[in-house]
């Protein structure tokens, strides 16, 4: 069995497919390009698709994971190639690479995130900002299935920047903020900054933040970077694909 690790986007109107929407597409795109899954045993077999913490609903993001089991080898490039060609416009792969190390999934610690405020000021956003990473805990709540939940936001946040833009014309009102969160629990959303933003200084957008993860992987402490999840795929040594076993002459 080959195991083949991806990484998609969701961009445009396509942010606002659930995730089980996006299972559906991918498990369409994968019968399409004829991939060789393996499934899983049963009276309901299911192909062997591990998906790797989802962005919410609403979201878009340049780095989405999941991990796949073939029963044959496939070469990642042309499999990314195919699936592509079956895959939607904005549900993009746009990284393949054979699974050569365990443990995906733990590699995901922390989320880069892009939040576009627009109709805000940068003067504005800096000042939120600031008041948001002096407060030792910052307490927001979300409804969640087992009611509201109240937890603090603060302490899952490795990084948070207005970043100006000098070409912006002097009338348009935009603020972009950067975040860099760590991946907790309960989990910590970009939407729970805004609430924190709101809470410490007041900011309210007038209209819906649009929210895009631009990268996620594992958190470097010493850097205060994220890095690539697959990278140690890309360095390990080379997994052979197996050979038919023949009985030799005499």
């Amino acid at each position: 069995m080959q195991r083949i690790r991806l990484r998609y986007t969701k961009r445009g109107r396509l942010r606002f497919t659930s995730h089980r929407d996006f299972q559906r597409a991918f498990e369409r795109a994968l019968r399409r390009a004829e991939v060789p899954m393996a499934y899983s045993a049963g009276f309901t077999p299911h192909p062997k698709v591990s998906y790797a913490n989802a962005a919410p609903t609403g979201t878009g993001s340049e780095a989405e994971y999941l991990e796949i089991a073939l029963t044959q080898h496939r070469d990642p490039d042309t499999l990314r190639e195919l699936l592509n060609e079956s895959l939607p416009p904005g549900l993009d792969i746009t990284d393949a690479v054979e699974a050569r190390t365990s443990g995906l999934a733990d590699r995901l610690t922390a989320s880069v995130w892009e939040l576009r405020l627009d109709g805000v000021a940068d003067e504005d956003a800096e000042r939120a900002v600031a008041a948001f990473l002096v407060a030792e805990t910052v307490e927001v709540q979300r409804r969640t299935k087992n009611g509201m939940r109240t937890f603090d936001a603060r302490a899952a946040v490795a990084e948070l920047r207005a970043c100006p833009q000098p070409d912006r014309p002097a009338d348009e009102r935009c603020a972009i903020l950067r975040l860099v969160v760590r991946h907790v629990t309960p989990a910590v959303r970009p939407d729970d900054v805004l609430s924190g933003l709101r809470a410490v200084a007041d900011l309210a957008p007038p209209v819906p933040a649009a929210v895009t993860r631009l990268a996620q992987g594992l958190f470097d402490e010493e850097s205060g970077t994220v890095t690539d999840p697959l990278a140690l795929d890309r360095e390990a040594v080379p997994i052979a694909p197996p050979t038919a076993v023949g009985t030799a002459s005499p």
